[in-house]
């Protein structure tokens, strides 16, 4: 069964490493195969980065992004994980889900969990609520 992708006017996707913008109308596409993707409102640029749970996710969502360097990336990725472990002991279960999940290459879902654990659990990468009403991330390039 294929994923179908309604895009809102202007907004953007990153599919494989490419971004693809849909024009002023909203417009839909399919995806039939497996595919690495993120939605323009699901990325999270460098100089937003303003926490550690955010430096968590950026370093997870570069593995996901570019594989061609995921092998430096999971080293950060490692550093920046016992790091965060240190700073938010209450977030353990989350933490180890994210680990465990990074480990078997199910790197959407633990950018996922990630995402809750901003400030309270109800942002998105962008610091927007992760409700359908987001307006999208105006250039989803990190």
């Amino acid at each position: 069964m294929p994923l179908k992708f309604v895009l809102r006017p202007n907004e953007k996707v990153i599919i494989n490493g490419a971004v693809i913008g849909a024009g002023d109308r909203p417009g839909s596409f399919f995806l039939y195969n497996t595919a690495n993707f993120l939605r323009g409102r699901e990325v999270l640029k460098e100089e937003q980065i303003d926490c550690i749970e955010k430096k968590l996710y950026f370093v997870i969502q570069l593995i996901y992004i570019f594989p061609e360097d995921t092998v430096l990336n999971l080293q950060r990725f490692a550093s920046i994980l016992a790091e965060t472990r240190d700073a938010r002991p209450d977030c353990s279960d989350d933490l180890d889900e994210i680990e465990r999940l990074v480990e078997a290459r199910n790197y959407y879902r633990a950018l996922k969990i990630c995402r809750k654990m901003f400030k309270g659990g109800s942002e998105g990468p962008s610091g927007t609520s992760d409700g359908a009403a987001e307006s999208p991330a105006t250039d989803p390039v990190p």
